[in-house]
């Protein structure tokens, strides 16, 4: 019988490509995940609608049955920090590089329908040049941006030479509801809340690599505005765009942001129309970290419009809302 597969499914953004699969009315869904950094907790109140795989891809042998005869294999499963691939690049290398590979052989050799590999923007590196394009030449800056582009690269030759249909999509900064909240993984949305919560302030970079204090921009996407759109390229021709649609805007990899870049200062002004107001401190770039991390970032979706995807995108103060209201208390 033909199934979903979900890699790296319990984890932030999977977990919401489940749900949103389950509300489109998938008969079965194979939850693929480690738990390194998935929880059990992020499908509680879908547990008995998915069938959940505590597996690891990089031992092919145990995820390559649960892939066999998949109708589309969303790949999530990722160790998804620069932070943690430049302290302890191994795992990292292992689970993004050869656990991507070990999901294409498996989608190829089970003659899997689709996979939709969940790539990030962190290939375009910390170039000024903005909006980002596809077409740009990729600069990764760290081990995970690296990781992840040949992560695009390898679903470009399982395309080429096996005919296995991959499309990859170039995450912006997502967040929402479930985001990783801990340590050097947390988004800038839970490191400003904890720090909202527990100093009564929130610290923002000041002017380093060319920004004003706090003016350094990415492009937010709200989490289930991307699981929608992971619904999208489920669907859409990858290689044979919509009618009206010129083929050279499609190479395979797709930018997947809001379209707007916004500031960390807007980030914290909408956490303090539902927090209260605090003093923002500014504060000075870590040093280790210099030069590997975006301080802009913005998509061009001019692609994703050509291709027909014409999604209403969630504004940034009400996923912030959104996402404050459902937090717990944060700790480390």
């Amino acid at each position: 019988m033909s199934h979903f597969v979900v890699t790296g499914g319990a984890g932030f953004i999977g977990s919401a490509i489940v749900r949103r699969l389950l509300q489109e009315g998938a008969g079965r869904v194979v939850v693929i995940d480690n738990l390194l950094t998935g929880h059990e907790a992020n499908l509680e109140e879908v547990q008995h609608s998915v069938d959940l795989q505590t597996a690891d891809i990089r031992d092919y042998a145990e995820i390559a049955p649960l892939i066999r005869g998949a109708a589309v294999v969303f790949h999530e499963a990722a160790i998804p920090s620069v932070p943690r691939s430049i302290d302890d690049p191994v795992p990292s290398h292992e689970i993004n590089i050869d656990g991507t590979f070990n999901v294409l052989r498996a989608a190829h050799e089970g003659k899997a329908g689709r996979v939709v590999y969940a790539a990030s923007s962190s290939a375009y590196g910390d170039t000024l040049v903005l909006p980002k394009v596809e077409s740009m030449t990729p600069q990764p800056k760290s081990p995970y941006a690296l990781q992840k582009l040949v992560g695009e690269y390898y679903c470009n030759i399982f395309t080429g030479v096996y005919g296995l249909e991959t499309v990859g999509i170039r995450y912006f900064n997502v967040y929402g509801p479930r985001e990783q909240h801990k340590g050097r993984m947390a988004s800038v949305i839970h490191h400003f809340t904890k720090q909202m919560k527990e100093s009564g302030k929130v610290r923002l970079f000041a002017g380093s690599g060319g920004y004003a204090d706090g003016e350094q921009r990415r492009d937010f996407v709200y989490v289930r505005d991307l699981a929608r759109l992971n619904m999208f390229f489920a669907q859409v021709g990858p290689y044979a765009p919509l009618p009206g649609a010129a083929a050279s805007i499609f190479h395979g990899v797709a930018n997947a942001g809001f379209g707007v870049a916004r500031s960390f200062n807007d980030v914290a002004r909408a956490l303090m129309a539902v927090h209260g107001e605090v003093p923002i401190e500014y504060t000075s770039f870590p040093a280790d970290l210099e030069g590997r991390y975006q301080h802009f970032t913005e998509a061009d979706l001019t692609g994703l419009r050509q291709l027909g995807c014409n999604l209403a995108m969630t504004p940034l103060e009400e996923g912030i809302a959104e996402t404050f209201a459902t937090l717990k208390a944060i700790s480390e």
